[in-house]
């Protein structure tokens, strides 16, 4: 009698914990009893606990086993391979014919193919989570979703499942959302603590916000710099969502947010104003109704920027759906007191929920108005495209061919249409090769998109950014490009075929060649220096009879002399075949080192390349972005392992076993006095240093370096301001993230590779450093004239005009480098990565 005793106390235990949550989460809704609930299968209540996404992952699963109205897909992994996946929930006859209604709906893409039935489609709705793993409401509300729309018996569960197919990212950053459930719960008090000094209330360094290379997956859907982002773009364009729901977490003591956001001045320029003056206004009433039935208070029209194409909420506004972001305020962990009284886990979550319910209703009762939106937005691009003067842009870079397939790869990932340019051409005082050079229509669906990448804007409505005012990406990989008024290509780019490269014959050779021009040429570099090859480089240039024929070779060409290795000729050429097929690279050969022009191979302009040992300060007060883009171009574009060592730990380093110290932006008062006389001593001694944005500041602090910088004194304003403008005044004197022209001495060995003076720089900063006083140690600086894209101030631009971009201070036998501008921006900056990356490599010959 025990037995059942004991089952039946389990039950009534089980049933009531079960109702305890549908009540808070679902009142009154009745369950299909053949799905299983989440409290059923992982064990707890949603809100209990942070729920670690291999569990996630496993519910889904179960979720797909259970059900013939839905299915798990994966579409890729994340960096520590986590799969990334998609549950799709309809009716069985759509789970069934899914291939058929993607195709049907891939029509209301192409504005040549007659417009099908949209009465009888299904609304395509994307619901996802989590991009910043910090934001957990969001992936636990991704649970209660998938459970609600695949087991209520509601008639409004049912209607959705009849007329959407709902597609449900749970977490877009599993890795960073892992990295914070784990802190979550193991700081989980038993009762949980709300006060906001709790240790579960303040992560550590790298916060779960950021992916495994730290970096902000919410800022990549323009650039694709990462592979969680470049997943998500290839299955995006495989359904063009007319829906997608963005769900976020924002300040605890703030309430919810959801869109329209501030009108004109959060609003991306190429996007229709249909979409934020209609649409948005439809879709919100939608969610202000969801929210009121529970009594959550929320606000709109605010701040949250929609600008800038990288976002999830903006992207699919470019892509003609309605991009949403919501905004919960967070309580990082399992309950956080703020102004209105403790926040609950729960409470968040349930927000999500509300508000993600609402989305599915929103987008089925506007169906056919989203699908006729959907056509009409690649139509007007057609219509908009002809009334440009600009009919096409062409780009090109004649000596660096990996650049140029980088940048070709970004745009045939956005489905972008690109040709072959097929004749010489000059324009605007930049040439442009048959065979290195393309075009892009600006006539094509992807209108909208083309803007995006070419189009630099330097007018706005408002003056107050909440991330970037510029994103055009021709700049950002540094391509010399032009617009033209016609458009006369007619070989169209679909797939990148590989290139062949050019490698010596065997013979016997006094020295092989690179030109250092190529993007990928560090990589090429640092495999032969690991591989024991001795490389030197020249600083000055020479033209040589080569097994290809007479070649001229720019400052900065990498020599190999076959006679001063310490390996047979034959290791020696298997090696450099090997890393020239790695990395991409031309190699020379030259049986001669008598030059027909320049110096000579021997010459006192040729020295040898030290190899880079390279250690990087990280840690609490460090830049996790900067630092992350540092690791990311150094593992993922010239395979060179970098010591990462966190700031605490300084004490246990010999600064003499490495070279190179990197400096992320960031104050570093932690280093004890003896700390910074032994950097000082190996400064002194030859060591080089390479500081970002404000690591400058600390190093003039402690007298490190002695440079001078220009005041960063605010622009003259009225005498009074009211108190409720304040923020905007502020706000407009802060350089959000702009692009300006510098000019590029290509003699120094800072500019080794770059055949053009003219260089276009990202800056995010307020930092103005004066140019050194010695005059050839400002290898970069402004123009007199130097806004290409984005907002500043009259006052701030007058002090970029005075100011460097890039200077090198020497110390003792050794050098300071400073980046007052990050070359590695969100590893979207190939233009610059160059600089930084020979910063490491001919540092000692500065």
């Amino acid at each position: 009698m025990k037995r059942p005793l004991l089952y039946l106390l389990f039950a009534l235990l089980t049933f009531g914990q079960l109702e305890a949550q549908q009540d808070y989460f679902f009142p009154g809704e009745q369950f299909d009893p053949a799905i299983p609930s989440p409290k059923e299968f992982l064990g707890y209540e949603i809100g209990e606990w942070h729920t670690r996404y291999d569990k996630l992952i496993a519910y889904f699963e179960k979720l797909a086993h259970s059900s013939s109205m839905a299915e798990l897909q994966v579409i890729g992994q994340s960096h520590q391979l986590r799969p990334l996946v998609v549950l799709v929930i309809s009716n069985s006859d759509n789970i069934q014919n899914l291939e058929k209604v993607r195709l049907n709906h891939l029509q209301l893409v192409d504005p040549q193919k007659p417009l099908p039935d949209v009465s009888r489609m299904p609304a395509i709705i994307n619901l996802a989570y989590s991009v910043h793993g910090n934001e957990p409401s969001g992936g636990e509300a991704a649970i209660l979703t998938a459970y609600w729309l695949l087991a209520s018996q509601s008639e409004k569960a049912r209607e959705i499942r009849e007329n959407a197919i709902v597609m449900i990212d749970p977490a877009i950053n599993p890795d960073g959302r892992d990295r914070h459930t784990n802190w979550a719960n193991m700081h989980k008090g038993n009762p949980p603590v709300s006060d906001p000094l709790d240790r579960e209330h303040n992560e550590i360094w790298p916060s779960g916000r950021v992916n495994h290379y730290w970096f902000d997956l919410n800022r990549d859907w323009l650039p694709l710099a990462q592979i969680e982002l470049q997943s998500k773009i290839d299955w995006y364009h495989t359904w063009y969502p007319n829906v997608v729901g963005d769900f976020h977490e924002m300040g605890t003591n703030s309430t919810y947010f959801f869109e329209p956001t501030k009108p004109f001045g959060s609003e991306n320029p190429v996007v229709p104003r249909k979409n934020y003056e209609e649409i948005n206004n439809k879709f919100a009433t939608y969610f202000a109704k969801a929210l009121d039935e529970i009594g959550s208070l929320y606000w709109t029209k605010e701040v949250f920027d929609n600008s800038y194409p990288g976002y999830g909420s903006t992207y699919p506004d470019i892509q003609g759906g309605l991009g949403l972001v919501f905004e919960q305020a967070s309580s990082r962990g399992h309950i956080q007191s703020s102004q209105r009284g403790d926040i609950t886990f729960a409470f968040t979550i349930r927000n999500q929920l509300k508000t993600s319910i609402a989305t599915m209703e929103a987008g089925v009762k506007e169906r056919e108005y989203m699908h006729r939106y959907l056509r009409e937005f690649f139509q007007t691009a057609l219509t908009e495209a002809g009334k440009e003067k600009v009919k096409s842009y062409i780009f090109g870079d004649e000596f660096d061919a990996s650049r140029n397939r980088l940048f070709l790869q970004l745009l045939l990932d956005h489905k972008i249409k690109v040709y072959e340019n097929d004749r010489d051409q000059n324009l605007e005082g930049k040439s442009f090769k048959k065979g290195k050079s393309w075009v892009v229509p600006t006539s094509q669906p992807q209108y909208r998109m083309v803007r995006s990448m070419f189009e630099r804007v330097t007018e706005f409505s408002d003056s107050i950014f909440y991330d970037a005012s510029s994103w055009t990406m021709a700049l950002a990989y540094g391509l010399p490009y032009a617009g033209q008024t016609n458009f006369s290509a007619t070989k169209e780019i679909v797939t990148l075929e590989n290139t062949k490269l050019h490698f010596p014959a065997p013979e016997n050779y006094v020295a092989y060649i690179l030109d250092w021009s190529d993007y990928f040429a560090p990589k090429f570099l640092h495999q032969i220096q690991n591989a024991g090859i001795h490389v030197e480089v020249t600083s000055l240039p020479f033209t040589s009879a080569t097994d290809s024929g007479n070649k001229e070779f720019p400052a900065g060409s990498l020599i190999i002399p076959t006679a001063f290795q310490k390996m047979s000729s034959e290791e020696l050429r298997k090696h450099l075949q090997q890393a020239a097929t790695s990395s991409g690279q031309d190699v020379f050969a030259t049986k001669t080192g008598f030059s027909l022009k320049g110096i000579d191979l021997g010459s006192n302009n040729v020295t040898a390349v030290r190899k880079p040992k390279v250690i990087m300060l990280i840690g609490n007060g460090t830049s996790q972005y900067e630092a992350g883009e540092i690791w990311h171009l150094l593992d993922t574009k010239v395979g060179m392992p970098i010591t990462k060592m966190d700031i605490s730990s300084f004490n246990r380093v010999n600064l003499h076993d490495f070279n190179t110290l990197i400096l992320p932006s960031g104050f570093y008062n932690i280093l004890s006095g003896s700390q910074i006389n032994h950097l000082k001593d190996w400064l002194n001694r030859g060591g080089t240093i390479i500081s970002l944005r404000t690591a400058i500041q600390w190093l003039q602090s402690q007298e490190i370096i002695k440079e001078e910088f220009l005041s960063a004194d605010q622009e003259q304003g009225p005498e009074f301001i009211p108190f409720a403008s304040r923020r905007d005044f502020e706000g407009a004197q802060a350089i959000g993230g702009s692009v300006y022209l510098t000019r590029l001495d290509i003699t120094h060995p800072l500019g080794f590779g770059y055949r053009n003076t003219e260089l276009p720089v990202y800056r995010n900063s307020s930092i103005f450093l004066k140019p050194s006083k010695n005059k050839y140690q400002t290898p970069v600086r402004y123009t007199a004239d130097p806004l290409l894209g984005g907002y500043i101030s009259k006052a701030n631009l007058e002090k970029i005009k005075q100011s460097a971009s890039v200077i090198v201070s020497q110390v003792g036998q050794g050098r300071v480098i400073h980046f007052i501008d990050n070359p590695n921006f969100r590893g979207t900056w190939f233009g610059t990565n160059k600089l930084f990356l020979n910063a490491l490599f001919f540092a000692d010959k500065m």
